[in-house]
């Protein structure tokens, strides 16, 4: 398969894509060694600020520096207000199917999703159910992962309402091409990032349980053991909130209290890090040493908010993902602005039949499955890890999902071979608050480092770029809008 270059197009490397001339000269301009020092100046910084993350499965799967390319991936200003809208339709769907499926249940009583497909979910959360949360909010913070085949062909590959991450290497790629590669930003009118953490704190804020006029947030996390626990800490830092573990909270009389030097704190919102399994020992659990005791008592008496919200899970099960977009059309009443990957639900006995009958070309994933865990691209499979597959299909159905095999974009990239194509996915970031919904003007880029690969997670071995939203034409440095 050919891939779509983003900054090539389809020229093979001969004409930079109109728009992109500025980066097409950048990298003329600059020697290899430049670039080279540059490359490992970022590492440096990295390895200081200390953002890792861990790559299971591997014998040395000891924390790392996630990888980190300086050639950046660019969208154009016109397809970003297409991408934007997308996504804000899709997050509002998103957010209305759940609180349906935790209330009347409408789209099931007509017939459009099977009932076993949510109420037989693991991921959906029983003692949410006929609950609903302050201002009506489940996903409050979504990452929504894109693909792109073509010059204006986009995909949703994938949709994460539970505890989206990436977010804090956003901000940070962004700040090392500002020290490393400034002369880019001279050129190209690029929207700025840095405002996520303020956009995080006012969602956090407009979602607090009625009455209270100056809400305490807190970010809940697991600990420094957890592979993301740099991005807790930072985006704690930034929006200037407490980082607090579970034996830091408690519940007494249906109130959270963070316990300080200075006695009880009350906490009105929690943006939480942790798994509904592990969020309180009473309900779920009861092995858990991350959660914190009486906290969904607490959450259904409506004095606290979790951010995301219990249950919102379900909208991340890549069985439900196949049926977005009548999710979209029923909820909006409008066709799906960003088009699925064509998926084959393998609990469907065609869809069955046609994935064993054309295993060798497909993408095989568990509906559960995040971080690149338990999929297979079988094209570049071996025959026994084919015949694996073939055998847990027959098995287990259910648990899978098919989709054929696309030729994600490519991204200039440095590697100990020179700058060569590279595939790339992109998760950008949508909020969703008292106030709306609001899209971030970038996102993270992940790239695939291996050649040919198409497995793009960080767990995976996978690197990151930093993602350039250009502002439109009219628009000048000093009066760029943070949010698009």
């Amino acid at each position: 398969m050919t891939a779509f270059d983003e900054l090539w197009g389809e020229s093979s490397g001969k004409h930079v894509r109109e728009g992109f001339e500025p980066l097409g000269g950048w990298l003329a301009a600059t020697s290899s060694a430049d670039l080279d020092r540059r490359q490992k100046a970022a590492e440096a910084a990295f390895r200081s600020l200390g953002i890792t993350f861990n790559v299971y499965g591997q014998e040395d799967a000891a924390e790392r520096i996630i990888p980190f390319d300086i050639i950046p991936r660019i969208f154009s200003a016109r397809e970003w207000q297409s991408l934007s809208a997308g996504l804000e339709q899709r997050v509002r769907a998103i957010n209305a199917f759940i609180e349906d499926v935790y209330g009347a249940r409408h789209i099931i009583a007509d017939g459009l999703i099977p009932a076993d497909l949510v109420l037989g979910n693991p991921q959906f959360c029983i003692p949410v159910a006929g609950v609903r949360p302050p201002h009506g909010i489940y996903a409050h913070i979504c990452g929504i992962d894109l693909i792109r085949t073509g010059p204006d062909e986009f995909y949703v590959l994938e949709d994460n309402a539970r505890t989206p991450s990436g977010v804090s290497y956003m901000i940070e790629n962004r700040e090392a091409m500002l020290r490393l590669c400034p002369e880019l930003f001279d050129t190209l009118t690029v929207h700025p990032v840095d405002s996520y953490p303020e956009l995080l704190r006012d969602t956090l804020h407009s979602v607090a349980p009625e009455g209270a006029r100056e809400p305490r947030c807190v970010l809940l996390t697991p600990g420094h053991h957890n592979s993301a626990f740099y991005e807790h800490s930072f985006l704690a830092n930034h929006m200037g909130i407490e980082l607090v573990e579970g034996s830091d909270l408690e519940v007494d009389d249906d109130i959270v209290w963070m316990r300080t030097i200075d006695g009880r704190v009350r906490v009105d919102v929690i943006y939480r890090r942790i798994d509904d399994a592990f969020l309180d020992p009473l309900v779920f659990r009861p092995d858990s040493m991350l959660g914190v005791p009486g906290l969904m008592a607490a959450y259904l008496a409506g004095n606290v908010s979790l951010v995301n919200a219990p249950g919102s899970g379900i909208a991340d099960d890549k069985a439900i993902y196949s049926y977005m977009p009548e999710i979209v059309r029923y909820y909006t009443g409008e066709d799906a602005k960003l088009p699925n990957v064509e998926t084959w639900r393998c609990r469907e006995p065609e869809a069955l039949r046609y994935t064993l009958d054309n295993l060798e070309k497909l993408v095989v994933k568990p509906v559960d499955g995040s971080g690149g865990y338990g999929l297979l691209v079988c094209p570049t499979a071996t025959k026994a890890e084919i015949e694996a597959m073939r055998a847990a299909l027959l098995a287990e159905p259910e648990r899978y999902i098919a989709q054929p095999t696309l030729a994600l974009s490519t991204v200039p990239t440095i590697t100990a071979a020179g700058i060569v194509p590279r595939h790339v996915d992109f998760r950008p970031f949508v909020l969703t608050g008292a106030n709306g919904v609001t899209t971030v003007p970038g996102g993270l880029t992940r790239v695939a480092l291996r050649e040919g690969s198409l497995v793009v997670n960080s767990s995976q071995g996978g690197g990151t770029k930093d993602s350039f939203v250009l502002a439109p034409d009219e628009e000048t440095a000093g009066d760029r809008d943070p949010n698009g």
